[in-house]
């Protein structure tokens, strides 16, 4: 199956999926959609309300299926960190476009979000955010077609590292399909500065 001109932005709550890929969305001229923002308006409650009034278990079925289904094309993508738990979503969304992993140190991850507790982050019982960073980590690496380190350098130097990095790998990605005897053309993804 050939792949989307999407970029899937994966990573831990504070990763900056959101702040970046705004900016990005408007430096490529994709669109721009955060799909925390698609579950709460698809129910009508805020991720935490969901997670505190129907369980861990209820909002990852709803994400999980959210994200199985999206379908766009030429978009910025921002997943919740916890995207990386549903492999059938994952597949999906690797069908879509290339996916970048936003790798965040934890200590930055804290210094960004602070307290967990109000952000809809999915924490299962008996876990901390630094148990969750770890136990998501290989699941970043495994489906990222990208992982770009995030720091404290200025969001507009991290923005164009991206896009590098993006248009690197759309090239890789159509010298294969060459390679292969495939169609390339909607693999390519042109980046201007």
């Amino acid at each position: 199956m050939m792949r989307k001109q999407n970029i899937i932005l994966i990573g831990m709550s504070g990763a900056g999926k959101s702040t970046l890929g705004v900016i990005l969305a408007k430096r490529m001229g994709y669109d721009f959609i955060d799909t925390d923002l698609l579950i709460q308006q698809k129910y009508g409650k805020l991720l935490q309300t969901i997670i505190d009034e129907e369980g861990n278990q209820e909002f990852a079925r709803k994400e999980e299926a959210l994200l199985s289904e999206i379908m766009f094309e030429q978009t910025i993508i921002s997943t919740g960190g916890s995207a990386v738990y549903y492999e059938k979503a994952m597949e999906h969304l690797k069908t879509q476009g290339i996916i970048v992993y936003l790798a965040v140190p934890f200590a930055e991850i804290l210094r960004r979000i602070g307290s967990p507790e109000n952000r809809g982050i999915l924490i299962p019982t008996g876990f901390t955010l630094e148990d969750v960073c770890r136990q998501r980590e290989p699941l970043y690496l495994q489906y990222a077609d990208i992982v770009l380190p995030v720091g404290k350098e200025e969001t507009e130097m991290t923005v164009r590292r991206l896009q590098r990095e993006i248009e690197q790998k759309s090239r890789a990605l159509s010298d294969k399909y060459k390679q292969e005897g495939l169609e390339a053309g909607n693999t390519i993804i042109t980046v201007s500065d």
